[in-house]
């Protein structure tokens, strides 16, 4: 039996038929704080001046570009923030000026987690003083905790602030897979861990989340060429790497997915996947970050170990972005 997009209607919660879209409105689940944003959330790259040094005069374009888009929530200084090349000065400046610039208008997510827990505290307590509405907890890298001690690690983060943190699950580039079974012990057991950032890549792990936690963990998309698939299953959005080009698309095809619409966001899903494929044409934020560079902005080249694209990789990115009409 072939299920089409309408079919899918009758697995998505009622919650998922608002037209509307909310970001800084906050959910509860038998008196839990949940939803620190719904719809899509940008994993903001970090901007650079030619000398390496943070270029705060384009990241303030960035922040209003994105707000002025339609982005429902801005993710400071993640993964495409280049979270492991800024000093915690840098990162933790970051935090506060985005915080500064959204002035409230949507939530400042702060990306804190590290491999070493007693810095992931320090971050989180840190960026909590600087206004973040929530904390992004990456899975420990590199050192590869088990089970245990990522539910020890987290809930130990959770605890020592008093704002809502996301897990991020992304083993590709952390060698640790947050597993269902312990994504829904902590969104059970620690109040202010509410949500999930699925990298996954596995759309089954990802449904096992949603019916272990019930209702206790919000699942927002890791991967933009996933964003339908998990949001038709009960997701509430994306932190998306498209949304820093295309913020106005994202959140339209976020909406449509809050709306009921799966035949419209089934449509713009594909007709994004080759830009996001694009995006992901090398190590993220390589990509990205020229994406920004031929849109005008002056986000400048990675620090290293990462590199500038590659002149292929600049061809191929060049091509998906005029035929999606960003150029």
């Amino acid at each position: 039996m072939i299920i089409r997009p309408k079919q899918m209607l009758q697995f998505i919660s009622i919650s998922c038929t608002i037209a509307v879209s909310i970001y800084n409105i906050m959910f509860f689940q038998e008196g839990k704080q949940m939803s620190i944003f719904k719809g899509a959330g940008v994993a903001m790259a970090t901007p650079m001046n030619e000398d390496g040094s943070v270029n705060y005069d384009t990241l303030e374009k960035l922040v209003e570009d994105q707000i002025a888009g339609g982005t429902d929530a801005i993710i400071s200084v993640g993964t495409s923030g280049e979270a492991p090349t800024l000093e915690d000065d840098e990162h933790l400046e970051v935090i506060r000026f985005c915080v500064e610039k959204a002035a409230g208008r949507i939530p400042v997510i702060a990306g804190t987690g590290s491999n070493n827990t007693a810095h992931a505290v320090m971050m989180s307590k840190e960026a909590q003083k600087r206004g973040a509405d929530g904390c992004l907890l990456v899975a420990p890298y590199y050192n590869k905790a088990t089970q245990q001690g990522l539910i020890e690690s987290f809930s130990l983060i959770a605890n020592s602030i008093d704002i809502p943190c996301i897990l991020y699950n992304v083993p590709s580039r952390t060698g640790s897979n947050i597993l269902p079974d312990t994504a829904a012990y902590l969104g059970k057991n620690v109040e202010n861990i509410v949500a999930i950032k699925e990298a996954s890549g596995n759309i089954s792990q990802v449904a096992e989340v949603l019916e272990k936690s019930e209702g206790a963990l919000d699942v927002y998309s890791g991967n933009d060429d996933q964003i339908v698939p998990i949001m038709s299953l009960g997701g509430i959005g994306v932190i998306s790497v498209l949304s820093n080009v295309a913020p106005r698309f994202t959140h339209d095809l976020c909406q449509s997915c809050l709306d009921g619409d799966y035949v419209t966001a089934g449509k713009n899903q594909l007709k994004a996947l080759e830009l996001c494929r694009s995006l992901f044409c090398e190590v993220n934020p390589i990509p990205v970050k020229a994406a920004l560079n031929m849109m005008g902005y002056e986000a400048g080249k990675p620090r290293l170990p990462l590199t500038e694209l590659s002149p292929a990789g600049k061809e191929r990115l060049k091509k998906a972005m005029a035929e999606f009409g960003l150029l």
